[in-house]
């Protein structure tokens, strides 16, 4: 048998091995860039949240303030995005170890560390998630806008400063409101409809306010169509903030995941020792040329 025949058989024979091992996970090097993109994002999001990068808010008296600023919070959710997934893809592709099997393959060398990125960026996520389920758990139990039945208003939050100005008295009614602006909230939250708030459940909520606050039926009905006329202005400024929230967390989402997969790429790249871009080395000579004092 000749000498090709030879290496032919041996290369048949240890073919699946060799396929298996390139394509090994090492779920050490995904959980550690997983977990350095998901503190990365929560410290960037907190610092967000801090500054006033916010597009939404729990506070029954929050406003949004314009468009620009629904924006720009969207925008910068994008970027603190591909700042954690690029660190959480840089680590999970310098740390993998790379198989003799793919050493001379550098597609599928670049293939795998890419594939280790998305599944860190992946595992991010999952964190993200339910990390945020359960604070909004949290935060439901803990809201005032439950009564003592455990039954939730549902409009409180949204509607909170509507329904104060709407019954609204120089001397607090001895009996409870909580059920009467349950009741005022739910029929304000229709004011958004096609057909805005009925005749009907107008009418009712001008008899409660003259009722419970004591006002001429005048006045009530114009406190009644003002709060009419700023629920709706509400409802319509938390349904655009909403709609910027959820595709600023989708383009986050999707872009993060090519940057976790670059990242991944550029740092086997490093660890197999290819150059580093020119903008660090020009950096490190900086730092490292000895200063002479004239």
């Amino acid at each position: 048998m000749t000498i090709e025949a030879l290496v032919q058989e041996d290369v048949i024979e240890n073919r699946r091995p060799i396929v298996a091992d390139r394509w090994g996970i090492q779920w050490s090097s995904i959980v550690a860039g997983a977990f350095a993109a998901a503190a990365l994002s929560f410290i960037l999001v907190s610092f967000g949240v801090a500054v006033g990068l916010g597009v939404s808010s729990t506070s029954p008296t929050w406003r949004d303030a314009s468009t620009a600023l629904a924006l720009l919070s969207g925008l910068y959710l994008i970027l603190q995005a591909i700042a954690s997934f690029g660190l959480g893809g840089y680590i999970a592709g310098r740390t993998t170890s790379q198989p003799a099997a793919v050493s001379a393959v550098d597609e599928d060398g670049e293939r795998r560390d890419g594939l280790h990125g998305l599944m860190s960026w992946a595992l991010a996520v999952l964190i993200g998630g339910v990390f945020l389920a359960f604070l909004g758990a949290a935060a439901i139990d803990r809201s005032p806008a439950r009564s003592s039945s455990g039954n939730a208003t549902a409009a409180e939050p949204l509607l909170g400063y509507e329904l104060d100005r709407l019954f609204r008295a120089p001397r607090r009614p001895p009996t409870d409101l909580r059920e009467t602006r349950a009741e005022a909230g739910r029929i304000l939250m229709t004011s958004s409809s096609h057909g805005g708030v009925s005749s009907d459940d107008r009418t009712y909520l001008v008899q409660q306010v003259t009722a419970l606050t004591g006002l001429a039926a005048p006045d009530s009905e114009r406190r009644v169509d003002t709060a009419i006329a700023d629920s709706r202005t509400a409802i319509n400024r938390a349904r655009r903030s909403s709609i910027i929230l959820a595709f600023s967390i989708a383009a986050a989402t999707l872009i993060g995941a090519v940057v976790a997969w670059a990242a991944a790429v550029a740092g086997g790249r490093h660890r197999d020792g290819e150059p580093l871009p020119n903008w660090i080395v020009s950096s490190d000579r900086f730092h490292r040329t000895p200063r002479t004092i004239p």
